[in-house]
């Protein structure tokens, strides 16, 4: 319980230290800076209603995601783009804390566990980035909350094309589709890989076959950032002044390691193991903003419902309190900046690690999940 008392007590220290912190954000109208995220999603979602590159569209940011993502948020374009981001913005708020309602029910945990993890998320910096930016972490929440839902009621392909459509959305979650593979669960992969590509393909046909391949050279050009919230390990390794790619290369050892564990393990998909492997895929990404801890949450859940310390499960729901604030106590010159400003990468590393450790061994195995 001390890991967790001091992760607390860092986080509000900190909050209380620089008052200028994500949360206080929220209320600004100022789209092109602050909520700069959702201004690039709305600047291509309106340029796809009214039939022009949704890659070019005078954004301060470059839009990093597929056209699918401009597609589903084309009826907010009916908004300005400032009523559109407060609108989507309570939106994901209430899907994210709905989401982990919903987790602490399906497992039928005791009410101060569901309660404190949801006031642990609505505290959290991971939450309060998502919203300040106006990203989409709500939505792939909800998508890997009810493809892991649907695992836990049988219905194994039903969740693989759940995951499918969130890895059509964000392609960095794209090695969440391999798991059924690597068991051998081949209705549920052929499923998940149908799901990402019908929704892929939807969202190209809509905004024009151009605009999947112009999404393509911008995936493979875009460079690794260094920056204190990226939690990836090509981001890691520029920190310490090394190339990215050693990295990529250590992300892909982990999460080939994870999925060779949970295969030989014959691990519970309905468990753990889905988000194992999301937050290995995550380690080996270029870009893993420390708002992607989100998507974990969930897992951790299960683990305490698997049997996990709560002191350590405690402490992982309060690590991710600490502010992007941290980033102020390490400037330039310092030697120790390259270690502090890697503080979600071990957080990441840390969810991971109980993550794969606690993918029990599938129980009863489902015929259908053959």
């Amino acid at each position: 319980m001390l890991l967790a008392v001091a992760a607390f007590g860092l986080a509000v220290g900190l909050t209380v230290a620089h008052p200028n912190g994500l949360v206080t954000l929220l209320p600004s109208t100022d789209m092109r800076e602050l909520h700069v995220d959702f201004d690039t999603f709305w600047q291509s979602a309106s340029a796809l209603v009214h039939g022009t590159d949704i890659y070019s569209t005078g954004a301060k940011l470059r839009n990093l995601n597929p056209p699918l993502l401009s597609l589903v948020l084309a009826p907010v374009t009916a908004f300005d783009p400032l009523l559109a981001y407060r609108v989507f913005a309570a939106f994901t708020l209430v899907l994210v804390l709905a989401a982990v309602v919903v987790v602490g029910c399906e497992l039928r945990l005791p009410w101060p566990w569901t309660a404190g993890a949801t006031l642990a998320m609505a505290l959290s910096s991971p939450l309060h980035g998502t919203l300040v930016l106006g990203q989409i972490y709500g939505l792939l929440l909800a998508l890997l909350v009810a493809g892991w839902v649907c695992e836990r009621r049988g219905r194994p392909r039903a969740a693989a094309a759940c995951y499918g459509v969130a890895v059509a959305l964000k392609p960095s979650l794209a090695p969440v589709l391999l798991l059924p593979a690597v068991q051998r669960r081949w209705r549920p992969f052929a499923a998940g890989i149908a799901g990402a590509v019908v929704a892929t393909a939807v969202g190209a046909l809509a905004a024009g076959p151009s605009s999947a391949l112009e999404w393509l050279r911008i995936g493979f050009t875009e460079p690794v950032p260094d920056v204190l919230d990226n939690a990836a390990f090509p981001g890691l390794l520029l920190r310490l002044g090394l190339p990215s790619a050693i990295g990529a290369v250590l992300g892909l050892v982990v999460l080939v390691g994870t999925l060779s564990r949970l295969a030989r393990s014959h691990a519970d998909p309905a468990g753990t193991a889905p988000f194992a492997v999301v937050a290995a895929g995550l380690l080996m990404s270029p870009i893993s903003w420390h708002n992607y801890l989100l998507l974990l949450w969930p897992g951790i859940l299960v683990a305490v419902a698997g049997g996990l310390r709560r002191e350590w499960a405690a402490a992982l729901f309060a690590l991710p309190l600490v502010p992007v604030s941290w980033g102020d106590l390490w400037v330039d010159g310092n030697p120790w900046s390259p270690v502090g400003r890697s503080l979600y990468c071990a957080i990441l590393v840390a969810y991971w690690l109980t993550l794969l450790r606690r993918a029990a061994p599938t129980r009863i195995m489902d015929p259908q999940r053959a």
